[in-house]
């Protein structure tokens, strides 16, 4: 236990240095050190995904999971625990706090929601939805042992979903849903991969958009970083997925400043989808 304690607190360290984070206190390092990622993925040896396909580690040494690699959940339907370093990226900008109430959509089998329900701790709530039913058994067993966490089987693309300061998305969308901007408390923040079409089948990278209500109907927003996760049922639109195609391609993805869900979409618009659009111009004055 001890070896894998210095594992998991170097692999902690690493991942934070990583996206510029040195500070050992910091929030995001001291879940990735206080969560064991082992116990969400299943009995070893695990099958780590690579750009040749799936390769297995040699044995059930735990010590082979603390490294930045995707690690099959249930590798015949292409499921993964994902990148610990794009995570850990999206978990900073998305500043979860002591006492708050985040959804998590797309859970999986718990590991990145126990890494919230750390970082909101015991006064703090997180509802994990999970849409694939064996993933969510799995993760009701997993995290049973944190009081702080809800799991939901059920798709979160659907509402109402309960008013939140925080919500982390973890299967590709084309837009941002109504019902999860309608959750969010003033101030809350939404964090999503904005994904475009797929390309031979497979999904195409886009980038995690980071939003906060900032007022009344008064959204900023900016990209974090680059990020490709399985679509997200239920919050896909064919003919959006093909102007996010364009949009990303143009390479000024940075420029992104606020999402307006009214108006008509004048020349600052970077991309438009249903009920929505981003614009390089700063939020309306509320």
């Amino acid at each position: 236990m001890e070896h894998l304690e210095a594992h998991r607190n170097f692999f902690a360290r690493l991942i934070a240095a990583n996206i510029g984070i040195g500070n050992p206190e910091h929030p995001v390092v001291k879940a990735f050190a206080s969560v064991p990622r082992e116990h969400f993925l299943g009995p070893g040896p695990w099958q780590v995904f690579t750009a040749a396909g799936y390769i297995a580690t040699p044995n059930n040494n735990a010590a082979f999971v603390y490294q930045d690699v995707v690690i099959a959940l249930d590798r015949d339907k292409q499921l993964n625990n994902g990148q610990p370093l794009l995570h850990a990226a999206s978990l900073a900008a998305l500043a979860a706090k002591p006492g708050e109430t985040v959804i998590h959509v797309g859970a999986g089998t718990g590991y990145y929601t126990a890494l919230l329900a750390t970082m909101v701790g015991d006064q703090g709530r997180v509802f994990a939805y999970e849409i694939d039913q064996e993933l969510a058994a799995r993760a009701v067993l997993n995290l049973g042992y944190m009081s702080n966490v809800t799991v939901i089987a059920g798709n979160a693309s659907e509402g109402p979903l309960p008013q939140c300061d925080a919500i982390y998305v973890n299967a590709g969308a084309t837009g941002p849903q109504d019902c999860w901007l309608d959750s969010l408390k003033s101030g809350g923040r939404l964090l999503l991969p904005l994904t475009p079409a797929e390309v031979s089948g497979r999904p195409a990278p886009g980038m995690m958009l980071l939003i906060t209500y900032a007022a009344e109907r008064n959204f900023r927003a900016r990209f974090v970083c680059q990020a490709a996760f399985t679509p997200c049922i239920g919050a896909r639109d064919t003919d959006t997925a093909e102007k996010l195609t364009v949009a990303f391609a143009r390479g000024d993805a940075r420029t992104v400043r606020s999402l307006r869900r009214e108006g008509t979409p004048d020349e600052t618009c970077w991309c438009s989808g249903q009920r929505w659009w981003l614009s390089t111009a700063a939020p309306a004055a509320p």
